[in-house]
């Protein structure tokens, strides 16, 4: 009897309605799984269990569909701060967009590809950015010097930067690069350099660079330049 009363109780249950919000958010979960590379609408219609062409009602094609998914990850940036200065607010920000995009490591590619694909970027990241750059106006920064830190925060803002080099632990070695004796009779200063960042393999960060320090170094260094700035105009 039990059996059966927990059988009637599912067949009963309201089925919830598919929404854009439901299928972003079963996207977003799927390109956590596995990537974005690896994102269909067939797959999310599967997670969602509808058909495929149900989904269409709710996002056009894959571009919107990777749009709202930037737009639910902005979601998660913590709001301003009220009360508090305009550099710890802007750092606060800046740093809950890191910890948002260090939960989603697909999400740089893809914000990258869709801010250079699209004339202007969706409501959502417009708001974002207009909240930024109403922090700065808040503390005082003329129009012409918050249009200067825009630049060169850049990527920044949203948590991530572009690297010139990537030496994350645990990469292949390449297998077309030189070998070290050679590299370092060639590029002597290169080979200076990487002998005097490395990390002892034994310590918290590891080998190689400490990816959360540097962006965070940046960022510091940025907002005393910026501040420094604000005083003198």
């Amino acid at each position: 009897m039990v059996e059966i009363a927990t059988q009637a109780g599912a067949v009963d249950r309201p089925r919830v309605p598919l929404s854009r919000t439901r299928v972003l958010d079963a996207a977003v979960a799927l390109a956590d799984d596995g990537g974005v590379d690896a994102l269909s609408m067939r797959r999310i219609a599967q997670a969602l269990g509808v058909v495929p062409m149900a989904l269409y009602k709710h996002v056009a094609n894959k571009n919107e569909l990777l749009d709202g998914m930037i737009d639910v990850l902005v979601g998660e940036i913590d709001p301003p701060t009220p009360g508090i200065a305009w550099k710890e607010a802007v750092r606060r920000r800046v740093l809950s967009a890191r910890r948002m995009l260090l939960r989603h490591p697909w999400a740089p590619e893809v914000i990258e590809a869709r801010m250079k694909a699209r004339a202007t970027p969706t409501p959502v990241l417009l708001a974002y950015l207009d909240s930024m750059v109403g922090i700065f106006r808040a503390g005082g920064f003329p129009i012409g010097l918050v249009h200067h830190a825009l630049h060169v925060m850049g990527s920044r803002l949203l948590g991530f930067s572009q690297e010139l080099f990537e030496d994350r632990p645990g990469q292949a070695p390449d297998a077309d690069a030189l070998p070290a004796e050679e590299m370092a009779a060639r590029f002597p200063h290169l080979a200076e350099l990487a002998m005097a960042v490395t990390h002892d393999p034994e310590s918290v960060v590891g080998s190689g660079c400490d990816d959360q320090f540097e962006f965070e170094f940046a960022l510091d260094l940025t907002l005393d330049g910026l501040e420094r700035l604000l005083t003198a105009a």
